[in-house]
């Protein structure tokens, strides 16, 4: 238990037996009426964001969030499945909470998997992944990186948008979140 005067962002909290994530939080004390607190909370599982407004003091359940650092293993049937690299327990996470995450993930890449309770909740890449391209139409002669882009294939056959020259075979970094391109990988 916490009162809203410990709120922090990042901090999981257990409302009405749900997990959200605190996005962000104000401290509000009108010249009038008491104290209050007002937050963005975004669940966890679903990531839908809601605002939120508790009187300041106010007692919160918190949910204790098990962040591990794990490795990605392989793809079984529709489950990921990651191995912690303390314990190297293994563990199977559906791809429901994987999610979009699945796109930039590599075999023996390491993510951090979040666990409520011995579930696994989230998976949180780094904010960019260096990927192969293993496909893309060639360029042509002109093609200048202030021009506009190509959908392109990585390694994990999610295809993403390239400036015009870059080619079949060459390392790129994406970023994670979105999914857009953010330049090459010099060797």
């Amino acid at each position: 238990m916490a009162t809203t005067n410990d709120l922090k962002n990042g901090i999981v909290l257990n409302l009405d037996g749900q997990l959200w994530s605190v996005v962000e939080f104000q401290h509000v004390k009108p010249g009038k009426g008491p104290a209050f607190v007002r937050t963005k909370l975004k669940h966890v599982l679903t990531g839908k964001v809601v605002d939120k407004t508790f009187n300041a003091g106010v007692k919160v359940d918190t949910a204790t969030v098990d962040k591990r650092s794990m490795q990605y293993l392989y793809k079984e049937g529709t489950d990921y499945v990651f191995m912690d690299t303390q314990t190297y327990d293994q563990i199977h996470v559906p791809a429901e909470t994987v999610g979009d995450a699945a796109h930039f993930m590599l075999e023996n890449q390491d993510a951090v998997v979040a666990l409520h309770e011995g579930t696994p909740l989230y998976v949180e890449l780094p904010a960019s992944v260096e990927m192969t391209i293993t496909y893309t139409e060639p360029g042509l002669q002109g093609d200048r990186s202030t021009g506009g882009t190509k959908p392109a294939t990585i390694e994990t056959g999610y295809e993403i948008a390239v400036p015009l020259f870059i080619t079949t075979g060459e390392r790129v970094k994406v970023d994670t979140r979105d999914g857009s391109y953010l330049g090459r990988v010099t060797s």
